[in-house]
């Protein structure tokens, strides 16, 4: 039969690549002794020996100066109930109100017809956020009055004094009411190119006085442009 000369090399080669975990069926491990068998609580940690009490004594430290001890005294909670009863101020009795024949009744003070918040020391003061946002918006007001002022100066603008405002107002309406008569005086058939324009002419200055009127009016303080 034929045998390769390799053959020692490759058994070599086998023997030392292959790993010591690597078996084939159970592995060979060290079999424990009967000795050494498991015993009861033999897991539990074990305490340090105790060291001996010499002479069989033992002394406990002396407490500091500074001990109370606490001493339990027994209550009689029977008379100290009975004496708080005796010396409490007796319980005020409840608004209640009755509804219905039959005597069904309810707490009259949670209900809201009880006048319990007139009472109280801040009823009808205003609240503080309130006062606070008032001032805040008057602030704001005055310092936008003040821009406006301050723009007015600029553009040369001077205010109408109430007289000179009232005055205006007077002659814009007796303004008004002269063409208004003569607008009522128009004939009632405008067949004519002439008469049609001129009750448009007429309807649109009442309309543009009206504006001017309603514009002064409203508007306490005008302001006026230098020409």
């Amino acid at each position: 039969r034929y045998i390769s000369r390799l053959r020692e090399l490759v058994k070599h080669e086998a023997e030392k690549n292959k790993s010591q975990w690597k078996t084939m069926g159970p592995a060979k491990v060290a079999v424990p002794s009967p000795n050494d068998f498991l015993q009861k609580r033999s897991k539990e940690p074990k305490l340090a020996p105790k060291k001996k009490e010499q002479d069989g004594k033992k002394w406990l430290p002396l407490p500091p100066r500074t001990y109370h001890p606490v001493i339990h005294i027994k209550k009689n909670f029977i008379n100290k109930n009975a004496v708080a009863v005796i010396k409490g101020e007796p319980k005020k009795p409840r608004h209640f109100c009755v509804d219905t024949r039959q005597g069904d009744k309810y707490l009259l003070e949670p209900s809201g017809l009880f006048p319990k918040y007139i009472k109280k020391k801040n009823y009808g003061v205003l609240p503080k956020y309130v006062t606070q946002r008032n001032e805040e918006m008057k602030r704001e007001e005055e310092e936008y009055q003040a821009s406006v002022l301050e723009e007015l100066k600029k553009k040369a603008l001077k205010p109408l004094s109430e007289e000179e405002r009232i005055n205006i107002l007077k002659a814009l309406k007796k303004k008004w009411e002269e063409i208004n008569h003569a607008y009522q005086g128009l004939p009632i058939l405008t067949d004519t190119t002439y008469k049609r324009m001129h009750k448009e002419e007429l309807e649109l200055k009442l309309k543009q006085l009206e504006h001017d009127i309603e514009a002064i009016e409203k508007h306490k303080s005008v302001y006026i442009a230098d020409v």
